[in-house]
C-alpha cells in the first residue's frame, strides 16, 4: 500500500478504504482460485496496483464516461482503475468464469458502483459502445486493436499495458502508438521494460 501513496496522493477517505482491502480480499480469493500468481501476492500493489494505475499517470478519464476491461483476468487494471475514477463506468470481461466470479466478488466488497462484469470473450460483444478500452498483456497489439475497434466509439482510445521487446509487435501491428516507458513514472526496478501503449482507433 505504502508504494500507491509514493506516487499517488489526493485520495479520498473511502478510496483508502478500498485500496487498503485489496490485498487480504485477493489473498482469500486466491486460496480458492489462483487469479494471481503466488509468488507476485506479496508485491500485489507494486506488481498489479501500481502497474494498472500506470494508465491513470497518462490519461484521465472522465465522469461519466465507459470504459472496457478486455480480458481482466482478476480484475487488473479495472478494479484499481475504478477506485481511481469513481466517476467512470468499468466494465470488465473475461472468457474465463471463474475469475469473473472473483471480480464480481471484490467489487461488490468494495462497494464499486461503476463496475459491471461480463462472463464473455470480447469478440462475442456487439450491443455495447465504449469510449475507451485497457487491457493488461491479454494478446497482440494488432489483435487489441482489433477487438478493441469493434466495442469503441468513433476515436475511442485503446491503453494497454505490455512488457519487453515490442519492436517486432508494433511494427508488425499496423498501428502507431504512442509508448510511454512506465520506468520514467515509477523509478523501481519492476517497471524497467514495461510500456502503456496508447493507439487512438
Amino acid at each position: 500500500m505504502e508504494i500507491i501513496l509514493k506516487y499517488f496522493g489526493d485520495f479520498s477517505e473511502k478510496q483508502l478504504q478500498q485500496l487498503a482491502a485489496l490485498e487480504p480480499l485477493y489473498r482469500s480469493w486466491n486460496e480458492k482460485i489462483n487469479v494471481i500468481s503466488r509468488k507476485d501476492i506479496d508485491s500485489l500493489y507494486e506488481k498489479h496496483v501500481l502497474h494498472a494505475l500506470g494508465i491513470a499517470v497518462i490519461n484521465s478519464f472522465g465522469a461519466g464516461q465507459s470504459v472496457i476491461d478486455i480480458g481482466t483476468g482478476g480484475g487488473f487494471p479495472g478494479i484499481p482503475l475504478a477506485i481511481f475514477f469513481p466517476d467512470t463506468q468499468f466494465h470488465l470481461v473475461d472468457a474465463t468464469g471463474k475469475k469473473i466470479k472473483v471480480v464480481e466478488a471484490v467489487a461488490e466488497a468494495l462497494k464499486l458502483d461503476n463496475v459491471s462484469t461480463q462472463h464473455a470473450r470480447v469478440e462475442d460483444i456487439r450491443d455495447r459502445k465504449f469510449d475507451a478500452a485497457v487491457s493488461r498483456a491479454v494478446a497482440p497489439l494488432a489483435t487489441l486493436c482489433r477487438w478493441s475497434k469493434a466495442v469503441l466509439r468513433k476515436k475511442g482510445t485503446l491503453f494497454c499495458l505490455k512488457g519487453g521487446d515490442l519492436h517486432d509487435e508494433i511494427s508488425g501491428s499496423g498501428y502507431r502508438p504512442r509508448i510511454y516507458e512506465l520506468e520514467h513514472y515509477f523509478p523501481e526496478p519492476f517497471f524497467r521494460e514495461k510500456y502503456l501503449l496508447s493507439v487512438t482507433l
